[in-house]
């Protein structure tokens, strides 16, 4: 399962808004953007054009929403 994840977070690196299932969130977290890590696992992130960095905000269950 740790290589699964690895694999993906280096698809997120290449391209943050198209990989993995990634889709802008909506409401109270407006701005940024979700994606699937594995079976019930979720990441929140926030992408930095100008720094070029994702910056992980939260993991967990589909419950982080």
């Amino acid at each position: 399962m740790r290589k699964g994840i690895k694999d993906k977070l280096r698809q997120l690196k290449e391209n943050p808004r198209r990989e993995i299932g990634a889709h802008p969130l909506h409401g109270k977290l407006t701005g940024k953007w979700a994606c699937w890590l594995g079976s019930n696992i979720r990441m929140i992130y926030k992408i930095d054009d100008v720094q070029k960095e994702i910056i992980i905000e939260a993991i967990g269950s589909h419950k982080i929403y």
